[in-house]
């Protein structure tokens, strides 16, 4: 029940960052070309992933799979957004959220790993 509830957590999380990528917002697109270096259809595959990894994790009640999909997914998103903001000079303080949402992900993932079903 609890990996339950971090999961939903981290899904709306991801699921709220993800909208303006996905609804092509050109102040977001902007953000991505001039502060990550990355273009416009980056930033829809990035939104696309973090839609996609949020459904699975509010899925992840039925089963341990959509669990595991949905964190590897976010985990793969989070991690290239962790180095990006690094990358960008915005130091710890500009990907803190990140690497926190991709913290409890690990977890929830990790904790999949252990129980059987």
């Amino acid at each position: 029940m609890l990996r339950y509830l971090l999961n939903v957590y981290v899904g709306k999380e991801l699921f709220k960052a993800s909208q303006p990528k996905v609804k092509n917002d050109d102040g977001m697109a902007q953000q991505f070309e001039e502060g990550f270096g990355l273009s416009r259809n980056a930033m829809k595959l990035t939104g696309g992933l973090e839609v996609l990894g949020s459904a699975f994790l509010f899925l992840s009640a039925f089963s341990k799979t959509f669990s595991r999909l949905g964190s590897l997914i976010i985990g793969s998103v989070l991690s290239v957004a962790a180095y990006k903001h690094y990358e960008a000079g915005h130091g710890f303080k500009g990907s803190k959220h990140a690497l926190q949402l991709l913290g409890l992900s690990a977890l929830s993932f990790i904790d999949t790993l252990g129980k059987k079903k």
